[in-house]
């Protein structure tokens, strides 16, 4: 059975961090190209960052750049998080793209992504 499991989210003041996990079961997640998205209260998901499954390439969001970090191994993908900014409360998904595309130097390509976790909240308030 295909799973992605989130977990890591919770309740930060401004300038904290957290640092979010997502366990994969059913595939082999080092022949896909991974990616962490966002929904904020009322926006559209949005792409956050990826790395593709080639040649390691890794892609951050402007709003993200410099405070977050992709990194993944054999079984976890993970996004550190760090001077966390009350504009980054939202809903974070990790997700996996089995063609291997989706993710590019300048952007993030959300329809590429066929798996999907659930979840997990991020709240960042003082």
């Amino acid at each position: 059975q295909v799973q992605l499991v989130e977990s890591g989210g919770g309740l930060v003041q401004p300038g904290g961090s957290l640092r979010l996990s997502c366990a994969v079961s059913g595939f082999e997640l080092a022949y896909y190209t991974v990616g962490w998205f966002r929904q904020g209260p009322g926006k559209a998901r949005e792409g956050v960052s990826c790395i593709n499954r080639g040649d390691g390439t890794t892609y951050y969001a402007t709003s993200v750049k410099g405070r977050f970090t992709i990194s993944r191994d054999n079984a976890k993908m993970y996004l550190q998080m760090n001077n966390l900014k009350p504009e980054d409360t939202a809903v974070y998904y990790c997700a996996a793209a089995d063609s291997g595309y989706g993710c590019y130097s300048h952007g993030i390509t959300q329809v590429e992504y066929d798996k999907w976790g659930q979840g997990t909240q991020v709240s960042v308030s003082s």
